[in-house]
């Protein structure tokens, strides 16, 4: 029998549904507290992914919470406590980085894109995050561009090979590679770059044809399903693990890489066609696009653009399809019925889905500082350093207690700032409208009026900040009103936020006119 979908009226149900399960899927898998995790130290995140260099992922997870620390009055512990563990990581990647280890499901042996890509990020922010607290990183500036460097040997002319110096038998379409991208976006770049296979380049587009194509055919689930339309998406197609199945947070990632790349054509107003993409670009223009750039005001870009949202929304349906009612993710579901498999209530499942809708709704990480480390060497050197280390020695829980949380009360409010990036003319103004009464309950007449103080001929800027209580979800869009009253929507689908929680009492959304 095939798994019964989910009947909750619309994917925005779905999702205003699913964050808070994901978000308590998530924290019930932290120890010691956690619902699933009772016992466990504290700290410890149960099945959460893992690689042989869990050093770099480690670095960058404690990079970005040192930046929140010293945004947050916690300074103190990043230079005494947090600092030293990530240069200990820093150290380990510098010295074993052109070393062969496990891939990202901890299966083949040899170098793999997932690997690489998180080891040239850590060590580029890891350059920067030092200079913030005083101390410096000479290898991790010496070696990052020889990690760049070696990262372009994944590509193999049509796709990104998910592991190399290995003979296993696989043709290495991997969704190992679409996790690499996602985990090496950057909102601040400025271009598409090949080179760091940013989700929007023409690399990590014909990749992830190539990997969400490959499982058409493979899975009873995606039976009959055409090129173009989402699929459930599984790690490989030579997997045999419970007989080889789609997951969730592959299928999640497939969605995610799309909403990235999005963002940054909607940022740039313009997206680029070429030899290497046009594959992936025709399976929404009726199967033929010529190569080119597309500004964000041709019909091209809002045409191409619109059927990538809903197609990206696709995937994130076909999750909802296969959930159980409880909103439980597991690890798998099953090719031939969809029934749930495998690990239950899985960490990264939960993760995936969260980042995932963020990504949807233009909330983006922290940029990593790609934009200035996307030049590829001439000539690539396999040169590594001698890690130096040093013991760590924790502070003291009351130390910790009054520089992590004293001083930081969780807000019940934010102050929240859209962002809209519109091209006007005189007598044209900006406004938001939404779902709930703070954005006018979809009435046009009582949308909040855009401020464009900042906006100049280089940054078309209109603003607004409005004060929301935490956890609201909500659906928006923006609208245009012409100088004789009447009203211009901008293109579907509608817009989703769901209000942050934390000690943070001001939050940014960032979006461009569709």
């Amino acid at each position: 029998m095939v798994h019964r979908p989910r009947a909750t009226g619309s994917l925005s149900s779905f999702i205003a549904s699913e964050s808070p399960r994901a978000l308590q899927g998530v924290l019930d898998n932290i120890g010691p507290d956690g619902a699933q995790a009772q016992g466990v130290a504290s700290g410890i995140v149960i099945a959460s992914p893992n690689l042989v260099d869990p050093n770099s992922l480690r670095a960058i997870a404690l990079i970005t919470y040192g930046k929140w620390l010293q945004a947050n009055g916690g300074g103190m512990n990043v230079t005494g406590y947090i600092w030293p563990i990530i240069r200990n990581d820093l150290s380990y990647v510098q010295q074993y980085w052109n070393q062969t280890g496990f891939d990202l499901w901890e299966e083949v042996r040899g170098s793999s894109f997932f690997t690489t890509t998180a080891q040239h990020r850590a060590l580029v922010e890891g350059a920067d995050f030092a200079k913030s607290v005083g101390d410096s990183c000479a290898g991790c500036e010496a070696l990052a561009p020889q990690v760049l460097c070696f990262l372009q040997s994944f590509w193999n002319g049509e796709y990104i090979t998910a592991n190399i110096n290995v003979n296993n038998g696989r043709n290495g379409k991997d969704a190992n590679t679409i996790l690499g991208s996602i985990h090496t976006f950057d909102p601040a770049a400025t271009t598409c770059d090949d080179s760091t296979f940013q989700p929007c380049s023409s690399r990590a587009l014909a990749s992830h044809k190539v990997v969400t194509d490959a499982f058409r055919t493979l899975y009873t689930v995606n039976s009959n399903i055409s090129e173009g339309t989402a699929v459930a998406v599984g790690r490989y197609p030579e997997d045999v693990y419970y007989n080889g199945n789609p997951w969730y947070l592959c299928t999640a990632a497939a969605a995610e890489q799309l909403y990235d790349a999005l963002y940054t054509w909607d940022k740039a107003g313009s997206l680029t066609v070429d030899s290497i993409s046009q594959a992936f670009f025709n399976d929404f223009a009726n199967g033929s696009i010529a190569t080119g750039t597309y500004s964000a005001s041709s019909p091209e870009y809002s045409a191409l653009t619109s059927a990538i949202r809903a197609y990206a929304d696709g995937y994130l349906s076909v999750v909802e399809q296969y959930a159980p009612n409880g909103g439980g993710l597991a690890e798998q579901f099953d090719r031939n019925t969809g029934t749930p498999l495998s690990a239950v209530d899985l960490t990264w499942s939960y993760a995936s889905f969260l980042t995932a809708i963020a990504r949807r709704s233009s909330v983006v990480p922290g940029s990593w500082g790609e934009p200035g480390a996307s030049s590829v060497p001439a000539v690539c050197v396999a040169t590594s350093t001698t890690g130096t280390y040093s013991a760590v020695t924790p502070p003291s829980t009351g130390n910790a207690t009054a520089t992590t949380t004293g001083g930081c009360p969780q807000a019940t409010t934010v102050d929240v700032t859209f962002d809209e990036y519109a091209t006007t003319v005189p007598g044209e103004d900006i406004f938001i409208v939404g779902s709930i009464e703070q954005l006018g309950n979809w009435e046009p007449g009582s949308a909040i009026p855009m401020q464009a103080d900042q906006y100049t001929s280089d940054s078309n800027l209109w603003q607004v900040t409005v004060t929301l209580t935490v956890e609201n979800n909500f659906e928006y869009k923006f609208i245009r009103k012409e100088a004789d009253g009447s009203v211009q929507w901008e293109s579907d689908p509608n817009r989703s936020y769901t209000v942050p929680t934390g000690c943070s009492t001001a939050a940014t959304v960032s979006a461009t006119w569709r």
